[in-house]
């Protein structure tokens, strides 16, 4: 096994973003997440919290005094609480934004323009500015200035119609409405970055949640309209190849595997199965075929694949040269043999608890290190930044009461 170099990941030196200021207005998963992306490669991203703090700290109580969702979404920021609602708050809050390069929000449908913080509000008297602010649905249409959340926009979006199996659907497992959106928000900032660095010039982005997952519907719309039907509701199993999804084997541990291709077909039913003929099997023959029989075609691995543990099946599978893996547990990921051998996993603090396991980002460089921040307590950074603002000891203790 090739493990990654030193070379490859520095421990220390200037990272690309290293400079800037992102200032967020935001709560639950998308922006938050997006904030988090920006922090990993330098960013100094102050996040402003309502007294209480964001809401998704008390999803559940994970990690220590925030949840899973938080302590994922918010590592490596500085947390400052202000009540916008107050001229006070409000006003330091202006002041925080004129040492922004970039602001992002996600608050409430018109929280931002009422408050004065919306993108064409603050780039009018700061023209260099970055904004991104990240709605529902959009402006305009029959549904702008509806609130929406992950799960609806999953129902909205059709992905619902497609998660499941047979006639029962399910949300996907994970909020990807969300980390969509998260990660376009991410993507247009840096693009806008580096625009200002050519033109000079900064830009208002609006980016929805509708229109982000959207975009990862593409496929399975097309599916759809190109063959009248949207793809079928298979559980684990993919909707239109197959084989290519878990089959228990005789010790009761499943194999994922995936077939791709017939000569793939051919090595599997050969080398694992032990049964060259069925690849010629009338109702298997082409991908359309086994999409077509699915419950024969499973019938016959599923009884193969019943005299043999999941180790020996592996040992087959990859002597045919055939995609796969055991089905894995989601608590078992931080012993993966593969991300521990490749030292992934970092020890972070979070407040209130024990410091938990999180991923480096998928991306090495040989240019920039690994992130190392912390997950902020609510406010514990709200003096640090409005000191560094010009506030007078006075004037904080009156602002913090």
């Amino acid at each position: 096994m090739t493990l990654p170099s030193d070379d490859l990941r520095p421990r220390t030196g200037p990272r690309p973003l290293d400079g800037v200021r992102v200032v967020t207005f935001d709560h639950a998963v998308s922006v938050p997440y997006a904030g988090r992306l920006l922090a990993d490669l330098g960013a100094d991203v102050v996040k402003v919290e309502r007294p209480g703090g964001d809401f998704a700290r008390n999803y559940d109580t994970a990690c220590g005094d925030v949840s899973s969702y938080f302590a994922w979404i918010n590592r490596g920021k500085r947390s400052v609480v202000l009540d916008l609602k107050t001229p006070t708050g409000l006003a330091a809050a202006h002041r925080l934004v004129e040492t922004a390069d970039v602001v992002l929000a996600n608050l409430g449908p018109g929280a931002t323009a009422r408050l004065g913080l919306d993108g064409d509000t603050l780039r009018a008297r700061l023209p260099r500015l970055v904004t991104c602010e990240l709605t529902g649905y959009g402006d305009g249409g029959p549904a702008a200035g509806r609130k929406a959340y992950d799960a609806l926009m999953q129902s909205e979006a059709g992905l619902l119609e497609l998660t499941g199996d047979g006639p029962v659907t399910a949300r996907a497992g994970i909020s990807v409405a969300d980390i969509a959106a998260g990660v376009q928000v991410h993507a247009a900032v840096l693009a806008a970055l580096l625009h200002r660095e050519r033109t000079g010039e900064g830009a208002t982005l609006r980016i929805s949640l509708l229109e982000a997952l959207t975009e990862w519907m593409h496929q399975p719309m097309l599916y759809a309209l190109g063959t009248g039907t949207p793809p079928p509701r298979t559980g684990g199993h993919h909707p239109s190849i197959a084989p290519y999804g878990p089959f228990p084997c005789g010790d009761g541990v499943s194999v994922h595997l995936a077939i791709q291709n017939e000569r793939e077909w051919a090595r599997l039913c050969a080398v694992v199965l032990g049964d060259a003929a069925l690849a010629a099997d009338p109702r298997f023959v082409t991908v359309r075929d086994r999409v077509a029989h699915r419950d024969a075609l499973h019938f016959e691995i599923d009884r193969r694949l019943a005299t043999i543990t999941a180790e020996r099946a592996g040992e087959l599978l990859d002597e045919a040269d055939i995609a796969w893996t055991r089905v894995g547990l989601v608590a078992d990921l931080p012993a993966h043999p593969q991300l521990v051998a490749r030292d992934r996993w970092r020890q972070v603090t979070v407040p209130g608890g024990a410091p938990v396991p999180m991923a480096l980002p998928p991306v090495d460089s040989s240019a920039w290190p690994a992130p190392d921040g912390e997950v902020p307590a609510l406010g514990a950074h709200t003096r640090e930044v409005l000191a560094e603002l010009g506030y007078a000891d006075a004037e904080l203790d009156a602002l913090l009461q």
